[in-house]
C-alpha cells in the first residue's frame, strides 16, 4: 500500500509530515503569494557522511507522530508571531527510509522583502530540529545507530540561541489526531 501524497492546502500553513517524497516543487510554488517577493525554500538532503561516520548509506527517520504535526505547528504560529508579514509558511518532514541525495525536510516561507524570508526559513529549520520528536538512524560502513535529528550541542549552536529556550515550543497545546492539518495563525487557539 502506497502512502497518498500530501496536498497543499487552501490557505493557512502547510505542515505535514509524509512516508512519501516531499513535493519542493509544489512547497515553493505554494508559498508564493502576489504580495511576498522573498520566497526562501531550504531542503535537507540526506548525504553521505556524519561526524565520525563515514559511508552513510541510508537514513530513517522516526517520528513520535501524535506530536509532530502539532509541534511544527508551534514552529509555525512562533516564526508567524516574529514575522507577522510572512505570508505562507510550509514545514514538511519525511518519515521512513531515506537513501543519499533524498530530501528529508522542507521549509519554505515567503514574505514581502528577501531579509525576513531567509530569517523566518532559518528560525524555522533550527527550531524545528531542537523541537520536534524526530529520530534517524543513521546506516554507515561501520555499523548503525540511532540519534536525535539535532546535532550534539544544539542548545549552544550559533543562531539557536534566539528560540531553544521558549517554552511554548516544546509544549503541546494542540491535540491533533491526523498526519496534516492546515492552519492559519487565526485558527489557533491558546
Amino acid at each position: 500500500m502506497t502512502e497518498p501524497e500530501i496536498q497543499a492546502p487552501v490557505g493557512g500553513d502547510w505542515i505535514a509530515i509524509s512516508r512519501g517524497q516531499l513535493p519542493v516543487d509544489d512547497a515553493w510554488r505554494w508559498v508564493g503569494v502576489p504580495e511576498c517577493g522573498g520566497i526562501v525554500t531550504f531542503c535537507g538532503t540526506v548525504r553521505d557522511y556524519s561526524d565520525g561516520r563515514p559511508g552513510v548509506t541510508l537514513l530513517e527517520y522516526e517520528a513520535y507522530e501524535e506530536h509532530v504535526v502539532s509541534r511544527l505547528t508551534d514552529v509555525a504560529f512562533a516564526a508567524r508571531a516574529r514575522w507577522p508579514e510572512i505570508g505562507r509558511l510550509a514545514l514538511l518532514h519525511r518519515v521512513g527510509q531515506l537513501e543519499v541525495g533524498e530530501v528529508a525536510v522542507v521549509v519554505a516561507t515567503s514574505t514581502p522583502h528577501r531579509a525576513e524570508a531567509f530569517a523566518a526559513a532559518q528560525f524555522c529549520i533550527d527550531t524545528l530540529k531542537h523541537t520536534v520528536p524526530i529520530w534517524k538512524h543513521e546506516t554507515w560502513e561501520g555499523g548503525s545507530d540511532w540519534s536525535l535529528c539535532a546535532p550534539d550541542g544544539a542548545v549552544g549552536a550559533v543562531g539557536a540561541e534566539p528560540h531553544t529556550n521558549d517554552p511554548s515550543l516544546v509544549t503541546t497545546r494542540l491535540p491533533v489526531g491526523t498526519r496534516q492539518v492546515n492552519l492559519s495563525p487565526t485558527d489557533r487557539s491558546e
